[in-house]
């Protein structure tokens, strides 16, 4: 054999050695290692299947033939069959907030309609999916039933999105090649908006999320708002309260290390605790550890001297949050943030979460001459939370908004004049030069009750 093919066999060699390891190494990383560099996975389902002004149901638990016939003819523009099948479908199940908008949509049919979009996580969490729908779809009904928005009704287009910020991307882009969506109602996670939110951005398009409170999307951009108050005012309310109130000297906090919301509101809390001059246990409890241990978790704080214990609850991992309620059997005092103002909370928590604190931004009971409380219950059939209102209040902004200028920089300009206020279920809303709400928290505990039938309910901690 030659010199010249020694050399040339060498050098292949070597090429395909380097290839296998290149090849050994991108595998590792993504499969045997995946914290490293782990990319989102793309989105490669149908965007259509997660879309509909009525043409199609989403909320496959809330199917009756009534709301299906009412989809079929609604999809076939025959709009007086629709709305006759979804009034129908109405009587049968008043609460659904998805037959609310879609027979809505389907009165407003051609009469010139403005529309919007709101995206919600139906198959990442349906009972906040629900919350925020009928926040949004009773701010539609009262809007179109008064007259519209300078004699236009309002349609709403509805969106899944699972809380998945790679469906969320896909969403955004979509309402913002359609020059119909002139603003959105969401989304829920502060993940999801913080994925669709520079994407409005470049796209013009308007977004108010009515529960995204993580501190990075403050000042995010300019047609980026939201009606939840900042998660430094949960934050502040919560340590004031602990240390000042109950006068617990040491608090231990469980937080979620892969949620943006979570660890912000961890952040604001330890800078809140240390400002009110309380102590901080330094024990490790992280949601998304996959040893996570509830049981461990309380353990660790007692024998570090915690008196009480916040959970920074995320959406994603509520099921743990009350695992650690139920772990606790009052060794420590509890405290939490937003997310857990749930009826899972209170239905699965029972005793064990009785005397629970947590910071929310409203209370059905806080504004007592504000009428949307009342009218809620006229709507759905009982109390509605802190998601509904804030869902509304968003509505209510970009009613507000789009009566003043119907287009979408017309409508951002509108929004962000410090001229601009409109009333919702809280009150005046507002809007920051950062796009966040000018408001603050307020603190609920749960106690027995019968209003929610669970035997407890969240009421407001006077202040």
């Amino acid at each position: 054999m030659s010199q010249r093919n020694e050399t040339t066999i060498l050098i292949l060699a070597l090429v395909i050695t380097l290839g296998l390891l290149g090849t050994g190494f991108w595998l590792f990383n993504r499969v045997i290692n995946p914290q490293i560099n782990q990319p989102i996975p793309p989105f490669t389902g149908s965007l259509e299947e997660r879309i509909s002004l009525g043409n199609r149901i989403l909320i496959n638990q809330d199917r009756n033939p009534y709301k299906e016939a009412g989809v079929k003819a609604f999809a076939k523009g025959d709009f007086s069959t629709a709305i006759s099948q979804l009034e129908s479908s109405l009587k049968k199940k008043r609460n659904d907030p998805e037959a609310w908008i879609y027979f809505n949509n389907a009165k407003a049919g051609q009469n010139n309609p403005l529309k919007i979009g709101v995206s919600v996580p139906i198959g990442g969490n349906l009972n906040i999916a629900k919350e925020i729908l009928r926040g949004v779809a009773q701010a539609q009904d009262e809007a179109n039933n008064n007259g519209g928005i300078n004699g236009m009704p309002l349609q709403v287009e509805i969106a899944n999105d699972d809380n998945d910020p790679s469906i969320v991307k896909k969403i955004a882009e979509k309402w913002v090649k359609d020059t119909t969506i002139l603003a959105l109602v969401g989304h829920n996670t502060s993940d999801a908006s913080l994925a669709g939110a520079p994407i409005y951005q470049q796209g013009n398009l308007v977004m108010i999320s009515p529960t995204s409170n993580a501190k990075k999307l403050s000042g995010i951009g300019s047609y980026i708002f939201r009606t939840v108050p900042s998660i430094s005012s949960e934050a502040e309310v919560i340590a004031r309260y602990a240390i000042k109130t109950k006068q617990l000297s040491k608090l231990a906090i469980c937080a979620d290390s892969q949620a943006k919301a979570s660890q912000s509101f961890k952040q604001e809390l330890r800078s809140a605790i240390d400002n009110e001059g309380g102590k901080i246990s330094q024990i490790a409890c992280d949601f998304s550890h996959p040893n996570f241990n509830h049981s461990g978790a309380i353990s660790q704080a007692v024998s570090d001297g915690a008196e009480g214990l916040v959970l920074a609850a995320s959406v994603s991992k509520i099921k743990r949050s009350l695992d650690i309620i139920r772990a606790n059997k009052g060794r420590l005092y509890l405290m939490a943030n937003s997310t857990l103002y749930t009826f899972d909370t209170l239905k699965l928590g029972q005793a064990e979460a009785n005397e629970m604190v947590l910071a929310v931004p409203w209370h059905p009971e806080a504004i007592p001459d504000n009428p949307f409380s009342k009218n809620a219950r006229k709507y759905w059939g009982g109390d509605v939370n802190w998601r509904t209102a804030l869902a509304y209040d968003a509505t209510q902004a970009i009613i507000a908004g789009l009566k003043q200028d119907n287009t979408r920089q017309g409508l951002q300009k509108t929004l962000s004049s410090s001229e601009f206020s409109a009333n919702g279920a809280t009150g005046k809303i507002q809007f920051l030069p950062s796009g966040d709400r000018n408001d603050s928290s307020i603190l609920v505990k749960i106690q027995p009750g019968q209003s929610s039938g669970t035997g407890y309910d969240f009421a407001p901690v006077p202040q």
